[in-house]
This record gives structure tokens, sequence and C-alpha cells, in this order.
């Protein structure tokens, strides 16, 4: 496993044959309360991800024992004047958007604290995997703002308008069995073992196409709340990208003769 560092609070790990890359927020000090900073350095692991095309699978992680991140610093915030918060507003949110638009799969791994745009980041991931430890919730109501990193569009998406509508208006936390059943998380595993269990899931993941992988969460992000005939376009053109592939090639050529694909990644 080999380790690069992006800033002072985040962390990359990338695991075995470099296919699964671990961004791990890194600033315990403060439960990964999300800085200027901290949000540059994000939006900097990201871009370096996405370029990367031997990275198959992101997981997004903590190192903080007891949160995966509290949401903005509200104590740098205490700080600004509004012009300085004009200021960091495209920073922060260019954060959340690195890693809504990661081009590969991505897998949030919670335990712990997971609120405001803690728990957005975890929503700008495709899969959320928590522990019995988590809770989660959008509470930006209760200090005067709302939620800014993608949460109000998000949620709904997972849990629908009105169920979004009262998490978002009451400002509530949810604990994790809740959150499951609500759809909030996708799936809840045993305290301390998010971050093995979404480590495990994001390397089922990378053993498939690479190419296959990428056109399909294009397909999938794409086709969101378009009607059918114009999101069954959406997978045509993403089955044309990927059709005439040295993978799909491959894939085949591997099926046939009953072995392993040795994916060329293009």
């Amino acid at each position: 496993m080999s380790e690069e560092r992006f800033g002072e609070f985040v962390l990359v790990r990338r695991h075995a044959d470099g296919h699964v890359a671990e961004l791990a927020l890194d600033r315990p000090k403060a439960m990964n309360a999300v800085s200027t900073a901290m949000a540059r350095s994000v939006s900097a692991a990201c871009a370096a991800l996405g370029e990367d095309r031997e990275v198959r699978v992101v997981v997004l992680t903590s190192t903080h024992e007891r949160a995966f991140c509290v949401g903005a610093d509200l104590k740098e915030r205490n700080s600004f004047s509004d012009a300085d918060l004009l200021r960091q507003r495209p920073v922060t949110r260019g954060a959340y958007t690195a890693v809504l638009e990661l081009p590969v799969p991505t897998v949030a791994a919670v335990h712990g604290f997971a609120l405001g745009g803690g728990f957005e980041l975890a929503l700008s991931c495709d899969v959320i995997v928590a522990d019995r430890t988590a809770v989660v919730g959008l509470p930006e109501v209760s200090v005067g703002v709302i939620p800014g990193g993608g949460g109000t569009q998000l949620l709904p998406r997972r849990v629908g308008a009105a169920r979004a509508a009262e998490l978002v208006f009451t400002a509530r936390r949810v604990a994790a069995g809740e959150a499951r059943e609500l759809g909030l998380v996708d799936q809840l595993v045993e305290e301390g073992r998010d971050r093995e269990e979404a480590l495990e899931l994001a390397s089922r993941m990378a053993a498939n196409s690479p190419v296959g992988l990428r056109a399909a969460k294009r397909a999938l992000r794409l086709g969101q709340g378009l009607d059918l005939r114009a999101g069954l376009e959406v997978e045509d053109a993403a089955w044309r990208s990927v059709a005439f592939s040295g993978d799909r090639a491959e894939g085949v050529a591997a099926f046939n003769e009953k072995r392993a694909p040795r994916w060329p990644g293009e």
C-alpha cells in the first residue's frame, strides 16, 4: 500500500494493485470539519484520482475514531466577513463537486458523526456503507443556512421529496438503524467495520472492466432525472463507448476461455 498526502488534511492510500484508492479525511483535531484548506485538498486529491487510469474505485474514509466529518468549519467561518464567506464559497463547493464528479465508482465508509457537509460528502458517493455508530443529518437550517454541498438535490434523489423535506426542515440527526431503513445509507455493518467492508466492496467492483465501470457510472449519473426515452439514449451512448473497446474484447474472450480477464483498460 502506498500513501500520498494532499495538503495537511487529506491522505490518499492506494491498495494492492492500485485499482482501489482510499481518500481519507485526516483532520482529527477538528473531527474533519471542512475548512478552506481541507476543501482545496479534497479537490486536488479528486482531480489526481480522476486522471489516474489505474484507479477503478475510490473509497472515502475518515481517520477519526468518532466521526466521519462534522461538516463546515464553523470556527473558521465565525471569523469571516461577508466578503470572506463569498470568496470561500467556490472553494468549498468545488470539494463536494469534485467527489460527486469522480468518473469512477465511489463508496463512502461512515462511522460516528456525518453531519451537514460531512453527510453531503457521503451523499456525493455512489454507495454509503455505515457502521452502527453512524449518526447522519443535514442540520444547516438550525444555524441559519441551508445544505450547500448538494444536500437539497442529492437527498431527495435518494429518499424522495417529502422525506428529504422533513429531514432538512427539522434539522434532525438520524441514528444508523433508522438511516438504513430510510435509505440514507445503503449498507449497515457492525461497529468498526465500515472501512473494511467498504474496501471489500470496492475490491469486488474493481475486479470488473475499468472501461465498463466508468461508462456505467456515466450512464447512471447522466440518466438521473431524465424521462425514460432520453435516459435510454444516454445508456446507448455509453454502450457505444465500450462496445468496441479492448476491455469488451477481453471480457468476451475470458468468458469463453473460462479464465479471469486481464483488462487492458481501453
